[in-house]
């Protein structure tokens, strides 16, 4: 057995999801995160686990990864969207829609729970700890590389009752939307923009104020939150022996930000690439999942973005019509000859705002280029004793 380890640099889902693979092979993981715990920029904000883009259960996918349904999750199979007049759908399907998680460092959360699967097998996760190179090669999966749509919201406490509500508004979020979720005594309201982010404070009251009137839910022991997030379809996901994975590749749904699957997924398809000593394979291993995807949301947000509050209205008209939700959103989301039409326009229309640029340098080991700028004196990386090491179970 090989005992040169796989270097692993971001503790977030995908990296995690690449590290726990790599164990499971029996290969020697070692994770770099440059905080101090998994989950950094979250405060117990829930997210959506999508559960339309595969005609089977997103969990019983993950499973099949390795990957246990430890953390917690709350099936959503019904969910009020209100119209840019302020009409309400209920839409239900029989299978969830998507699964509420929380994001960050605490129990129970989707980062915590990973975090704790890769320590019980094995892995070794050394915190505050900043590689900016691997020259061994290895996993890069440290997160978005620029904002193409913020969120801004606040996590809370209520006494509300559980529910799943959206809007599709350019009043409350350009280009958009702005979500309330609520489950078990904890609830997030949030815009998500995707434009005009400097008013981000004004699209917030907005959106507060419309749920409080038309949903009714009380606030305590509230904290504001923000995030962004980058979607692109890269050429390639691969430099050298560098593989990158999840939104550090630009792997992330263009149109509604529904990223979690893929980025749990590109980690557990670079580790496969590495395990078999082949990292040239990894860019057909995630053209092959996920290309179809990123491609038909960038359509999809192309043409979302057309729309306007005249559009949404319609959307929502014709979404309204189909017997189940779930079936319909999974046909949108899949690749189409006409999708396959717009693609090319929609691309020169949707742009990215990654600022990485392509390196020229042979055998470049940055885990984000800098390659020909002026640097910054270099960090030295810490050694395990030094870092906040979190080890169990020996290694091979």
């Amino acid at each position: 057995m090989d005992d040169q380890p796989i270097h692993v640099s971001g503790a977030g889902p995908a990296g995690l999801v690449a590290a726990l693979t790599i164990r499971q092979a029996g290969r020697r993981a070692i994770v770099h995160e440059r905080f101090a715990d998994v989950g950094h920029r979250f405060h117990g904000d829930f997210q959506g686990l999508e559960n339309w883009t595969t005609d089977g259960d997103v969990l019983d996918e993950l499973e099949a990864l390795g990957i246990a349904s430890t953390f917690d999750h709350t099936p959503v199979r019904e969910s009020v969207v209100f119209d840019p007049q302020g009409r309400e759908q209920v839409f239900r399907s029989p299978q969830p829609l998507f699964y509420l998680v929380r994001r960050g460092p605490a129990e129970g959360t989707l980062d915590s729970s990973l975090r704790a699967q890769a320590v019980a097998g094995g892995v070794e996760v050394c915190f505050n700890d900043v590689r900016r190179r691997l020259p061994e090669g290895g996993i890069v999966a440290e997160g978005p590389r620029g904002s193409d749509a913020i969120a801004v919201g606040y996590v809370f406490a209520t006494a509300a009752a559980d529910g799943a509500y959206s809007v599709l508004s350019d009043r409350l979020a350009p280009g958009g939307y702005a979500y309330l979720l609520v489950t078990r005594g904890r609830g997030t309201v949030a815009s998500c923009l995707f434009h005009d982010f400097h008013r981000e404070r004004l699209y917030l009251e907005r959106t507060v104020a419309f749920f409080q009137e038309r949903v009714g839910f009380s606030m305590s022991e509230t904290r504001r939150f923000g995030g962004l997030g980058n979607f692109c379809v890269p050429g390639t996901a691969r430099r050298g022996r560098l593989l990158f994975a999840g939104e550090a590749a630009g792997f992330q749904d263009a149109l509604w930000g529904f990223g979690l699957r893929y980025a749990m997924l590109s980690g557990h398809l670079a580790a496969r690439a590495l395990l078999a000593g082949r990292p040239e394979d990894y860019d057909g291993l995630w053209k092959l999942r996920l290309s179809g995807l990123l491609r038909t949301g960038i359509v999809n947000r192309f043409l979302y973005r057309k729309l306007g509050d005249r559009g949404y209205t319609a959307f929502l008209r014709i979404l309204g019509r189909t017997a189940d939700p779930r079936l319909w959103l999974g046909r949108q989301y899949r690749p189409s000859l006409l999708t396959k039409a717009l693609y090319p326009v929609a691309r020169r229309a949707v742009r990215t705002s990654r600022r990485e640029t392509p390196c020229v340098e042979e055998g470049c080991e940055c885990t984000w280029c800098r390659c020909g700028r002026d640097e910054a004196p270099a960090e030295r990386s810490q050694t395990p004793s030094e870092a906040a090491v979190v080890q169990t179970g020996a290694a091979p």
